[in-house]
């Protein structure tokens, strides 16, 4: 058991090392899946399978991950915007 969390905890690693060259969006979409990933993992070994539970929290996660990115970059949008019109107004 401690040989395989070492071999997990390895590989989380590598993966977040390898996603300094990535866009906000990809690394949002990233992240998500991993996060998913693990929490699926672990609620499917409690159901009896963890593969599938592995895969579904993927999914759920990088979907997640994505529509996070599109509502950050929606605020940030309005954000300037608004801005951009406080300042005009002065």
């Amino acid at each position: 058991m401690k040989k395989l969390s070492i071999i997990i905890l390895l590989v989380i690693s590598l993966t977040f090392v390898g996603c300094s060259g990535m866009s906000d969006t990809q690394q949002r979409t990233m992240s998500g899946a991993a996060m998913g990933t693990a929490a699926g993992g672990i609620i499917g070994a409690i159901a009896g399978d963890t593969g599938m539970g592995m895969a579904i929290g993927a999914a759920a996660g990088a979907a997640g991950g994505y529509i996070y990115d599109k509502n950050q970059k929606a605020q940030d949008r309005n954000y300037e915007e608004g801005f951009r019109a406080g300042q005009m107004s002065q």
